[in-house]
């Protein structure tokens, strides 16, 4: 009747009395049987070998480690590679593991079983929470091998293989990451310098194609276009008054040349025999008129003698002459004209002169102001070039760099200087099988027993329709209780211990209820 009312620990404790074999019983058998179960399952054997991981020798400011995997995901890698069937045949033919009726195939797979890899965690690698930093391996120590076979002596065996190979297998895997890295930098450094050297020689060419007009040189374009400005003007300046002064030089050189050359027309032998035929006509004429005594008839006659003497020595001159009629003409001419003439020649030189130096600064100053002008996009072209080839030096260096760090971690892990696994403890020959564990059957029973007997115990009670409480008269009849006659009964005399009230009920020995409503 106890699902019909609310049940107190007075109930629960009465339920347990009542049912307490009920309880016992069970507990009791089942760790028994338990412990008996076990023994119909075969032994397993595990081994197990503890495997270090050793810090590097060398700081890494030293040399940095190249190898950065971490152990947990490592020791996965490397335990997929060591249960390879290329790797786990020629131990099973070595040990003679595939015995009659079984196939290497099955060998491998039961080795793949029983095979697990426990990593080693201490409360010192956990301290403080520390994260793993770049180029370190993980914060555990170390693992464990283990490896559950029939027999001890078998699981030992493999157990001592298995833990051989991966190690055999880290060194290798470590030493090919290294070298892997080493070739792949050597490589990379080999196309950085084929790239830098390429950008270098293509900056040579454009530097000295773009010569006056690169990053810097506007400045100074800028100065020497004035400087050819004002020496521009400067010749043109000297030019002009070259030409007024040869202008000038010409104009006195002709008037100088009118006077010689008038003068010099009495010195004309066809002018003097004219001359001479007037003074000898003049002469006859005066002689008729005038006696010798006469002064116009003497001076006429000094006339005509002198006359005859320049025509004898124009004779001479012309006869005994080897030079040409020009340069005779030349060398005659007084030295004024000569210094005229010399003058002018001198001007002519200065303004021929004068001009080439003008059309040289014409073109020197187009070719500046070509350069002041196309310097904006040539700026930018050599600026873009320039900083191609400062990111490729860069990366050259940082190649370089890197290849020489992996260098030396590949040589620091041939000589096993670096980070490495080493075993710490060989395989263990087990004493006592890990399988089945019989203490563990039993407490196995005893659980199961226990849930037993408190399931036989529950399901009686609620069972039971029984009334033995004023509660459950009440649960039973919906009615208030007016009066109850209570037991008659014959208390048994309690335990020394003073315990014998809880386990013993007290026996009724008359009974009588009365109820009214």
């Amino acid at each position: 009747m106890m699902e019909n009312r609310e049940l107190t620990m007075d109930d629960y404790l009465a339920m347990l009395r009542r049912r307490l074999k009920v309880i016992l019983i069970p507990v009791l058998l089942a760790p028994l049987a338990g412990f008996g179960i076990s023994y119909l399952f075969p032994a397993k054997y595990t081994s197990q070998s503890l495997v270090l991981v050793e810090a590097p020798k060398i700081p890494d400011i030293v040399v940095q480690q190249v190898f950065s995997s971490d152990l947990t995901q490592h020791v996965a890698t490397i335990q997929q590679q060591v249960l390879s069937p290329a790797r786990l045949r020629p131990m099973v033919d070595r040990l003679g593991l595939a015995k009659s009726g079984q196939s290497p195939e099955d060998v491998m797979d039961n080795i793949r079983l029983n095979m697990t890899i426990e990593p080693v965690v201490t409360d010192l690698s956990q301290l403080g929470g520390a994260k793993k930093k770049p180029g370190q391996g993980s914060q555990a120590p170390g693992f464990y091998v283990n490896f559950t076979a029939s027999t001890a002596r078998e699981a030992q065996q493999i157990c001592t293989d298995l833990t051989s190979m991966l190690l055999e297998e880290d060194l290798k895997s470590r030493q090919d990451v290294t070298q892997g890295t080493t070739l792949f930098l050597t490589k990379q450094v080999e196309d950085a310098k084929q790239n830098l050297d390429d950008l270098e020689k293509r900056l040579a060419a454009f530097k000295n194609q773009h010569m006056g007009q690169l990053p810097g040189d506007e400045e100074n374009n800028l100065k020497i276009l004035m400087g050819l400005n004002s020496q521009l003007d400067a010749n043109t300046q000297t030019l002009n008054r070259a030409t007024q002064d040869k202008s000038y030089t010409e104009s006195l050189l002709a008037q100088q040349l009118a006077s010689w050359k008038s003068t010099q027309s009495s010195s004309n032998p066809q002018t003097l025999q004219q001359q001479l035929s007037q003074l000898q006509t003049q002469l006859i004429d005066l002689e008729a008129r005038y006696t010798e005594d006469h002064p116009d008839v003497i001076k006429t006659k000094a006339d005509i003698a002198q006359v005859k003497k320049k025509l004898a020595e124009i004779n001479d001159a012309t006869s005994s002459a080897t030079d040409t009629a020009s340069e005779k003409g030349s060398a005659s001419e007084p030295p004024e004209i000569r210094q005229l003439r010399l003058q002018v020649h001198q001007y002519g030189d200065l303004i021929a002169q004068a001009t080439r130096d003008q059309k040289k600064l014409q073109q020197e100053i187009s070719v500046y102001q070509s350069r002041v002008a196309s310097s904006p996009a040539i700026e930018e072209e050599y600026k873009e070039l320039a900083r191609d080839y400062d990111n490729a030096q860069k990366v050259y260096q940082d190649d370089l760099a890197k290849q020489s760090t992996s260098k030396m971690a590949t040589q620091a892990e041939q000589q096993q200087q670096g980070e490495q696994m080493a075993l710490l403890n060989p395989a263990t020959l087990p004493d006592s099988p890990s399988f089945p564990n019989r203490p563990l059957f039993a407490g196995g029973g005893l659980g199961a027993g226990l849930v037993l007997g408190l399931s036989l115990a529950l399901w009686l009670e609620l069972r039971d329709k029984c009334i033995r409480t004023e509660a459950d008269a009440e649960a039973c009849l919906g009615l208030p209780m007016l009066v109850s006659v209570p037991w008659v009964v014959v208390e048994e005399t309690a335990n020394g211990n003073g315990k014998g009230r809880f386990w013993k009920r007290k026996k009724p020995d008359e009974s009588r209820e009365e109820v009214k409503v």
